[in-house]
């Protein structure tokens, strides 16, 4: 939990991406978005059926990325 609203609402800090946010942040098509999901490059899960990003993970990624 990171900060409280009120008493009654927590407020949780955002731990996940879903594959389409994915291709929101880097603005790619859902075929590059699970092409890239799938290439290993940064941490998932499978929750039902549906992929989920760790933020960490990608946001570590992405970084990464962007000093190359």
């Amino acid at each position: 939990m990171v900060e409280e609203k009120n008493k009654d609402y927590p407020v949780y800090e955002k731990r996940v991406y879903t594959v389409d946010e994915i291709m929101e942040i880097l603005n790619i098509g859902k075929n590059a978005a699970y092409s890239l999901v799938n290439s290993g490059v940064f941490h998932y899960v499978k929750v039902g059926g549906h992929y989920r990003i760790s933020k960490k993970s990608f946001d570590n990624w992405l970084e990464a990325e962007t000093i190359k």
